[in-house]
């Protein structure tokens, strides 16, 4: 191949004549970049006819500056501020130029450097070629990132309006990773011109050899060194050593062998070199894009406190204004109170003498007030009367006879004098149903005074009447799967003896219940049938109090005189009885008292009732009350047992005068036993109830006791709670609830008949 022969120009060389021309190169922030655009300026156009470089730099004002992380808007930055941050930038942009320029000097290049100032870079680019006359210009087609072999046009927007509105008469050459993307030609010249562009052509077709790429450069300088040292030397070598012409031509081969290694040696260094730059340039790539990201998050923080900041201040003002509102109308306030105050005492002046008429206005006043709460006592007196009645669920006869099987004996759990007691399934809820005897002379009235004591009252420790039916004489109640407390004494079909916790609870809860029907409003209740098998027991074996057939309510003419109500024929269980109510037929809450204090005996030795009470009264007297006790309760405190036996014989005393009163000192003994008890039954019964039943519902479990609930009620914070735990813990002064610990709005309290009532259905489910 001749070498002195020429080819066309390519499309990527010079079309004219460089001479007496300066070569602009655009570089910017991009130091890789501006790098690779700069060499290949040097390489392509570093001639002879080529005067100089231009090292063109367009510095556009920023419109954020970093303040402390943040970026702040210029217009909002002090001027001086922002003229030392510009000259900052300018500074940065010249010692930047001075690297190339230093670059440009090992290349043996004569080059100077040019800054203008735009808002716009690519317009700064179009005005400077315009005054200037830039007839020669490099600059970059688009970021190294965006950068494809394939690629053939501008990927930069700034390249591209350059590209569009530059002086036409400017040739430009588009750069991208040391690569020709995109020149663009001048507009045709004259004939003239063309002449004198002709002499240079050699030239220029010399300096378009030198525009390939670095690597390009790298490959063919490789294969020039291959071809040009080692294989002439190696068939000179060989030749020489045919031809027999000695040990210099050797000599002199092995030098230029070892001279070719050491540039192979000195090429892998640059290599290495190249490479090693290659890699501190990614890693700083990598570190100025987490420091743009964190640049970014602090603008995004400046901007939210800045929102944050103009919302309080918003706030701010809102609150000044009604501020000012307040204060105005408090002006105006004061200015209509004096004017009040200037009337009251010209009045005052003008009425002096009708002071006392005013004290015989008052006076008649205070007594007329006293005559309306009197009234208005009576009133509330006569309405509780009225309207105490509780509503009662009338129900169908096919429903009683569908709920108990058509009354089937296998489901009688109880017999009295006045009918049958059935277990029975209604309306998705267990009952007790109690039929009355229709052939009893006295089951109507029996009947009729159960709904109307049982339709006026209710207590946690009376037995719930769900409902009626006239029609079969039937009243149907809760059902308490643990039965009535004379058969859980005798410990009937193999059930569970009771523990005196247990006994203590029972007491305390009927002790409870005859408080509430003794003081009951306007009309107080006794029972006069009060015995064990009248208390019966829920899934908690908590008492309950039932039998009102023969209970009576004593009306307000009774409460002046010692008998309160008299019955020719006394009813009720014998042991039970009171002896002065069987002799005269006097019925008074004393009468109640008698029984209950068998009943405190009976729950302390187990024993029927029969000669009980002089059994315990020897025992006590002879100090030996611990051989009496039953044992199925486990060992009694022994002060808690001496304190029950001496309070059960006072109930039992004979004259009704000498029986201490329930609620001043029968319940300020019962008191701290309950508590007591419950502290163990606290701790046991959780895990027996979890243990027995196989997992109690957690809306079951009273938060405070942390067991199930008997009697749920709802405090002002919205939760459930046992109603003697919630009570207790109110009356010792606590303000605040005991789940959130926050302020109670206030203090009532109301029944969860509801929960109450799943809490009965699950107990009864589970016991079955």
């Amino acid at each position: 191949m001749a070498t002195g022969s020429s080819s066309p120009p390519t499309s990527d060389s010079p079309e004219l004549t460089l001479s007496g021309e300066k070569v602009y190169v655009a570089v910017g922030r991009e130091a890789a970049e501006c790098r690779a655009t700069l060499l290949w300026a040097l390489h392509k156009f570093h001639q002879g006819a080529a005067s100089s470089f231009v090292l063109l730099h367009v510095y556009s004002p920023p419109k954020f500056l970093p303040v402390l992380g943040a970026r702040i808007p210029a217009a909002q930055v002090e001027e001086h501020e922002l003229i030392a941050y510009k000259e900052k930038e300018l500074q940065r942009v010249s010692d930047s130029l001075d690297q190339y320029l230093l670059l440009c000097a090992q290349e043996k290049v004569q080059a100077e450097k040019l800054v203008v100032e735009s808002d716009d870079v690519a317009q700064g680019l179009v005005e400077l070629i315009s005054e200037h006359h830039v007839t020669v210009l490099v600059m970059g087609a688009a970021a190294d990132k965006k950068y494809t072999k394939k690629m053939k046009i501008l990927k930069s927007k700034k390249a591209r309006v350059v590209e569009r509105e530059a002086d036409p008469f400017c040739k430009i050459w588009f750069i991208c990773k040391g690569t020709l993307v995109y020149p663009r030609k001048a507009v045709p010249l004259s004939h003239e011109e063309m002449q004198e562009g002709s002499q240079s052509s050699r030239l220029t077709l010399s300096s378009a050899e030198r525009s390939a790429s670095l690597s390009e450069m790298w490959c063919v300088a490789n294969t020039w060194l291959h071809k040009s040292i080692i294989e002439p030397q190696i068939e000179r070598t060989t030749s020489d050593l045919s031809d027999n012409r000695g040990e210099e031509n050797v000599k002199a081969t092995n030098e230029s062998y070892d001279n070719f290694q050491h540039i192979l040696r000195e090429l892998e260094s640059v290599r290495r070199e190249a490479y090693e730059e290659k890699c501190r340039r990614e890693e700083a790539e990598r570190e100025l894009f987490a420091a743009s990201q964190r640049a970014q998050a602090f603008e995004n923080s400046y901007f939210r406190e800045l929102k944050q900041k103009n919302e309080l201040i918003e706030k701010l003002m809102t609150t000044m204004e009604e501020v000012e509102s307040l204060i105005k109308r408090t002006d105006e306030l004061c200015a209509k109170l004096q004017e009040e105050r200037e009337q009251r005492m010209a009045m005052e002046k003008r009425g002096a003498h009708s002071d006392r008429i005013i004290k015989d206005l008052m006076l008649q006043r205070d007594k007329a007030l006293r005559e309306a709460e009197t009234l208005r006592t009576t009133k509330r007196e006569y309405t509780a009367t009225a309207e105490g009645t509780m509503h009662i669920t009338e129900l169908s006869y096919s429903e009683i006879t569908e709920a108990t099987n058509n009354f089937d004996r296998s489901l009688k759990i109880g017999e009295s004098a006045y009918g049958g007691v059935y277990k029975g399934f209604l309306r998705h809820t267990n009952v007790a149903i109690k039929k009355l005897n229709p052939e009893s002379t006295q089951s109507q009235s029996q009947f009729n005074q159960e709904v109307e004591i049982l339709s006026r009252v209710r207590h946690p420790n009376l037995v719930t009447l769900m409902g009626t039916c006239k029609d079969a004489q039937a009243l149907v109640y809760e059902f308490m799967p643990n039965g009535n407390l004379d058969d859980r004494l005798a410990c009937k079909d193999n059930s569970k003896p009771l523990s005196w916790q247990l006994r203590t609870l029972i007491a305390s809860n009927i002790c409870s219940a005859l408080i509430f029907l003794h003081s009951n409003k306007p009309h107080s209740v006794v029972h006069s049938d009060l015995k064990a098998s009248n208390i019966l027991l829920d899934g908690n074996n908590v008492a309950k109090l039932s039998g009102f057939g023969v209970c009576r309510m004593l009306t307000d003419e009774f409460k002046t005189t010692t008998t309160l109500y008299r019955h020719t024929h006394p009813k009720g269980s014998f042991v039970y009885i009171d002896p002065e109510y069987l002799i005269s037929g006097d019925l008074t809450p004393r009468s109640d008292v008698y029984s209950f204090g068998i009943v405190l005996l009976r729950l302390l030795t187990g024993r029927s009732g029969f000669g009980l009470l002089k059994d315990v009264q020897r025992a006590v007297e002879k100090g030996c009350l611990q051989a009496i006790l039953d044992p199925s309760a486990r060992e009694w405190p022994a002060i808690y047992a001496e304190q029950l036996a001496q309070v059960g014989l006072r109930c039992c005393e004979i004259r009704r005068k000498n029986r201490p009163d329930l609620q001043t000192e029968v319940w300020t003994v019962l008191e701290p036993m309950l508590k007591s008890a419950s502290v163990t039954l606290c701790s046991l019964s959780f895990k027996s109830v979890s243990e027995d039943l196989g997992g109690v519902p957690s809306y079951f479990i009273c938060p405070i006791l942390q067991d199930v609930m008997r009697d749920p009620l709802i405090a002002a914070d919205g939760f459930t709670y046992e109603a003697e735990a919630i009570r207790e813990w109110l009356d010792s002064g606590h303000r605040t609830s005991p789940m959130t610990n926050l302020e109670l709005p206030h203090r009532d309290l109301l029944p969860n008949h509801a929960l109450r009532s799943a809490i009965q259905e699950w107990l009864q489910t589970n016991a079955e």
